[in-house]
């Protein structure tokens, strides 16, 4: 069984100046409550590793607007323009990657793998300082794995076990960063006393360790 903690206790795992991955698309399967908490504990000098940085006033769209966050590892800003904001200042440093290069960054820090090969990027920007190698007269760009200190991730539903189960769309980058970091971190909707049945299970328990509610 999996160490059930208060949420609030969850969010004091987190330290200041941590790499942490945090699930959701938009605000599409996020862990909102431990992000509220770390609002106000003022856990600062992250580094936010998601798809996006949200919007100003929901999940983590409230670690920017609070300047609790000193880099930001994320497919896109566009929809914070605080992120923008912040960037052009000078105040906060972004990493933009391709969303599918992201993900399998992610992907093969979790499955142990010395990075991914893609051509996405080549001819660009993004190909600028990374290795290159051609394979079958095609260029391709060494993406290195991308792991982190934590990761919070949601589940619609999940047992004692840490077992869980996620929703449709929710899934999005829950499922691959709760295989890529230290300490994985489940905020559940629901809390069944019963074992999911296994048809169901999303993310095995194997890769929680604790259990917010």
């Amino acid at each position: 069984m999996k160490k059930i903690i208060p949420v609030a206790e969850a969010a004091k795992l987190i330290k200041k100046d941590s790499s942490l991955m945090i699930g959701g698309f938009l605000r599409c399967g996020s862990p909102v409550k431990i992000i509220d908490e770390l609002v106000k504990n003022k856990t600062g000098g992250l580094t936010l590793i998601a798809n996006d940085t949200c919007v100003p006033e929901y999940d983590r769209g409230k670690l920017i607007v609070n300047k609790l966050v000193k880099k930001a590892i994320v497919a896109h800003i566009g929809t914070n323009p605080e992120t923008g904001r912040q960037m052009n200042a000078g105040e906060i440093e972004i990493e933009l990657v391709p969303m599918g290069t992201l993900v399998e960054r992610i992907r093969s820090a979790g499955a142990g793998l010395g990075g991914v090969l893609t051509p996405t990027g080549s001819g660009t920007i993004v190909e600028d300082g990374k290795t290159t190698l051609e394979i079958d007269g095609k260029k391709y760009l060494l993406e290195k794995p991308l792991k982190a200190d934590y990761a919070l991730i949601y589940a619609t539903k999940a047992d004692k076990f840490g077992n869980a189960f996620l929703d449709g769309t929710t899934r999005n980058f829950n499922t691959v960063m709760a295989t890529a970091a230290q300490t994985v971190i489940l905020e559940a909707e629901e809390l069944s006393d019963e074992p999911l049945n296994p048809a169901e299970v999303t993310i095995p328990g194997i890769f929680v360790d604790y259990i917010a509610v």
